[in-house]
């Protein structure tokens, strides 16, 4: 065959990357075409492997594999449901109760609103499952932006200390475990996991330690780095202000070529070091940047071969595209893929749309996936009616990946290579679309991240669509809205829901209380007809806002960090209850206002509204 033109004077390497690109493109098309039979094949394989474990033994599979018996006989559970066999696993119990293979290890969810923490089974497999879904994201990205394999990402990447079960297994969260896998520590050069951090940075233990370092690193290298990012953008957004209060330091150790005394571990010293050189010019040019009054652009000042910022947006992560958009001039906010600590579900196959308009397609290899549809209440609320036990006709109502309709919500329900059977996930994803015959999803929300005093229940897209509503009142004053979280005060009576705000305020006019009561009612007026209904009545109280010190949040992280939290994975939870949060909360608040009057609500009849009350 004749070489196409230029061909003769490619490299072996970017034969290999195309190839690459090529394979993984196709195996998307292959299991999108065939969604079905692979979901089939998938869930006769978890089956076949499990069929003489204790939990399906207890529910009387009795070995068969297909879809229909498994259906009609399995029940829908959440984690309470295993809870019981999680802690016999856990205390040291070795037979196989949810699964033939071995449990390697527990994955723990973040765990911040509640208070406690989740532990989901894995084993040795789950690793590779993961490591394709990886696999995966470089390969769509490279169609919209070329060249991504002549530079390195720069991404602030962290695990945390991990604990014991009393049997011995570990128990951490899925990024901490994927990190100090040998499928990441011993991963092959690939230019799309080409980092500007050492594996020694993002290994180690102590927070600062690793965001300095990797901070550094990603300094030393700037003009070739081509792609930032972290987990969530609250994460990214926390490294560039790390940067914000510790640039004179980094500076200094560019300078100078050496590294801070505070940066004692010593693996991380050593890959550092292998990195640090003398370099006066960078240093000043650094320096330059930083002294700027305006941090507007410092992503693509500092860095400016930067082509996007590979961080989810979507949820309540999207309160933070406008701080991004600030910092890097407009780039373009990736979200390539959706995961948890259950089991990794889907990408991203359109990673330059804009953040609203972000969707995953589930490649039907990693688990077998059912949807519960979501039924709004009556349409008179955009609220979320999910119990945690189905009845049996609710059950029968779960569909297939191949049969959920466009535009239709659904909770996810999965069954895992890893022993979770039917195990609902609490994500809420909207139908957007389809990728041949598999199906792409919006992330809408988590199901239990809700307000509720008396019938109203207010998830969080409701609620963060409201606090984007009243923060219009604060632009007058050029004040913005740092960081917020909220709380459903039963202690008064009636009860109310009270918002805790962190603000940044830039202008010298102080904001008069009359704004803040203004930002109540706006509050109040955007939120649904059953809680302006219960206002009215009474059942429920004014809303209030609680004004907190500047760095409160911070401390919020750290505190959720030291009960166990991942950095990686830390989300500010949008409701809390866990009362030594609360408790924290309330010690830092400044100020605090109520709204002056009744939301805005029109009967829409006495009777109907008798019959929904009672």
């Amino acid at each position: 065959m004749p070489e196409a033109p230029g061909e003769a004077h490619r490299s072996t390497d970017e034969y290999s990357v195309e190839e690459n690109n090529s394979k993984k493109l196709e195996y998307i098309e292959d299991v999108t075409k065939n969604a079905d039979e692979v979901q089939k094949g998938v869930l006769a394989e978890i089956l076949s492997r499990n069929a003489h474990v204790e939990y399906l033994k207890r529910h009387d599979l009795n070995g068969k594999t297909d879809r229909e018996t498994f259906k009609k006989i399995m029940p829908v559970i959440t984690y309470e449901d295993i809870l019981p066999d999680i802690t016999r696993i856990a205390n040291g119990d070795k037979s196989p109760i949810l699964c033939s293979e071995p449990i390697s290890e527990f994955l723990t969810s973040s765990g911040t609103s509640a208070g406690e923490r989740k532990m989901m089974p894995a084993i040795e497999g789950d690793l590779g499952r993961r490591s394709l879904l990886y696999s995966l994201l470089m390969p769509v990205m490279s169609q919209f932006v070329p060249g991504l394999d002549k530079g390195k990402g720069m991404y602030f990447l962290f695990i945390k200390c991990e604990t014991k079960t009393p049997g011995g297994l570990p128990a951490r969260p899925v990024l901490t475990s994927y990190y100090k896998s040998s499928h990441f520590k011993e991963r092959p050069f690939d230019p799309y996991t080409n980092y500007t951090s050492p594996n020694e940075t993002i290994l180690c233990l102590d927070s600062y330690q690793s965001m300095y370092s990797q901070m550094l690193c990603g300094l030393c290298q700037n003009m070739e780095v081509l792609r930032v990012g972290a987990v969530f953008a609250s994460g990214f957004i926390r490294a560039i202000r790390f940067l914000e209060k510790h640039w004179t330091l980094l500076c200094h150790d560019i300078r100078t070529g050496t590294l801070n005394s505070q940066i004692t571990d010593p693996s991380v010293r050593d890959a550092v070091m292998r990195i640090l050189k003398p370099d006066p010019k960078l240093s000043d040019f650094i320096e330059s940047e930083c002294r700027k009054e305006s941090w507007q652009g410092i992503i693509t000042s500092v860095w400016p071969n930067t082509k996007y910022i590979d961080v989810i947006v979507t949820g309540t992560m999207s309160q933070y595209i406008p701080t991004l958009d600030y910092y890097s001039n407009g780039l373009p906010l990736v979200c390539t893929m959706y995961a948890s600590s259950e089991c990794y579900f889907g990408v991203n196959l359109n990673p330059l749309c804009k953040p609203s308009e972000v969707s995953y397609t589930l490649i039907p290899t990693m688990c077998y996936y059912e949807f519960l549809p979501v039924h709004r209440n009556n349409g008179l609320t955009n609220s979320i009616s999910m119990p945690k036990s189905l009845n049996e006709k609710e059950q029968q109502e779960l569909v297939d990946l191949v049969d959920v309709k466009l535009g239709q919500e659904y909770e996810l329900v999965v069954t895992t290579y890893a022993g979770l059977y039917r195990y609902r996930v609490g994500d809420v994803l909207r139908v957007s679309g389809f990728k041949n015959n598999a199906p792409q999803f919006n992330f809408v929300c988590r199901k239990n991240v809700v307000l509720s005093i008396d019938t109203d229940k207010t998830d969080e897209v409701e609620l963060q669509n409201a606090v984007k509503n009243a923060v219009s009142h604060l632009i007058p004053f050029d004040a913005s809205l740092t960081e917020y979280t909220s709380y459903a005060d039963t202690t008064t009576i009636p009860g109310h829901y009270v918002l805790y705000w962190e603000l940044t305020q830039n202008g010298s006019t102080p904001i008069p209380p009359s704004v803040f009561e203004d930002c109540c009612l706006t509050i109040e007026e955007s939120l649904d007809a059953v809680y302006r209904q219960n206002r009215v009545f009474d059942a429920i109280g004014p809303l209030e806002i609680k004004i907190v010190e500047n760095g409160t949040f911070d401390k919020l992280m750290d505190y959720a960090i030291s009960l166990g939290a991942s950095i990686n994975q830390y989300k500010t939870p949008r409701c809390v209850k866990f009362a030594p949060i609360v408790e924290l909360l309330n010690s830092r608040v400044a100020s605090n206002y109520f709204s002056p009057k009744c939301p805005k609500w029109t009967s829409p009849g006495l009777k109907q509204w008798s019959n929904i009350i009672n």
